[in-house]
């Protein structure tokens, strides 16, 4: 008895090759000029590359005696960080189960809560950051401000999501035997989703500082102050050891916070 024979292996490539072709010809249009597309001027690369290669090799030696000028500046950020996800953790609890259905049932209580969370997430955290220090002037409250803001937006978003994707059966069984909506969330709820809400408040902890490097160049204090000085003065040595230095901290956060999640689990 002979075996069936395998039907013909699809032809594939030829509509891979035009996707291909396509993405390729709309990047090309993309680049030009002359028909709205941003300005890419290859001949001023190819002309000017000895600048950046200099520079590169500036940053490839970094000055190691400038490293205990970081140490102050960084501790900052590390404080900014650390208080602006604890802040977020506080407050984020109750928005979150305010936002999520299973432990709201009001539709225009979430409704209101969403639309906030949306508006604070839509405004960009070097946008807070700017506005901040005009108001409330340079240094690091500006900075934690805004990742209070920055962290509360994304806590809030993706917790209360989490929520909404997975059963809650219990929630169903407390309120038919008598309980209100806020003791099952106190009870039930919270208990439940902690690991959640643990997990994104570490996740938050770990953006910080890499956020916070990045706000002191509008003046919300940290290492970014320092970072955006020395690129003022053009001391790409000093650069590398700043960049490698948060390059350590964030590291050295990630692998803390995988051990608390793994603890967590």
């Amino acid at each position: 008895m002979t075996a069936p024979a395998l039907p013909p292996r699809p032809r594939t490539w030829p509509r891979r090759a035009l996707v291909a072709a396509a993405l390729a010809a709309f990047t090309v249009l993309t680049c030009l000029s002359a028909i709205g597309g941003v300005e890419l001027d290859l001949a001023s690369i190819a002309r000017n590359w000895r600048n950046g290669a200099e520079n590169l090799a500036r940053f490839l030696q970094p000055d190691w005696a400038f490293l205990p000028r970081t140490i102050g500046p960084m501790l900052e950020t590390l404080q900014m960080a650390l208080v602006g996800a604890a802040a977020a953790a506080i407050c984020s609890v109750p928005l979150t189960l305010w936002a999520a259905r299973p432990t709201n049932p009001s539709a225009p209580g979430r409704a209101v809560v969403r639309g906030i969370i949306n508006v604070v997430r839509a405004v960009p955290d070097l946008v807070y950051a700017t506005i901040l220090v005009a108001l409330v002037g340079v240094g690091a409250l500006p900075g934690i401000l805004t990742l209070f803001l920055f962290d509360l937006g994304i806590v809030v978003k993706l917790v209360s999501e989490a929520i909404d994707s997975s059963e809650h059966p219990y929630l169903e069984a407390a309120r038919a035997a008598g309980a209100t909506q806020g003791q099952a969330n106190r009870r039930l709820a919270l208990p439940e989703t902690l690991p959640l809400f643990a997990n994104q408040w570490l996740y938050a902890l770990e953006l910080n500082v890499r956020i916070s490097a990045i706000l002191g160049i509008v003046g919300a204090g940290g290492i970014g102050r320092l970072l955006d000085e020395r690129f003022g003065f053009y001391a790409y040595d000093d650069v590398s050891i700043i960049i490698l230095e948060i390059l350590v901290v964030v590291i050295a956060i990630e692998f803390c916070s995988n051990a608390l999640r793994r603890r967590l689990a």
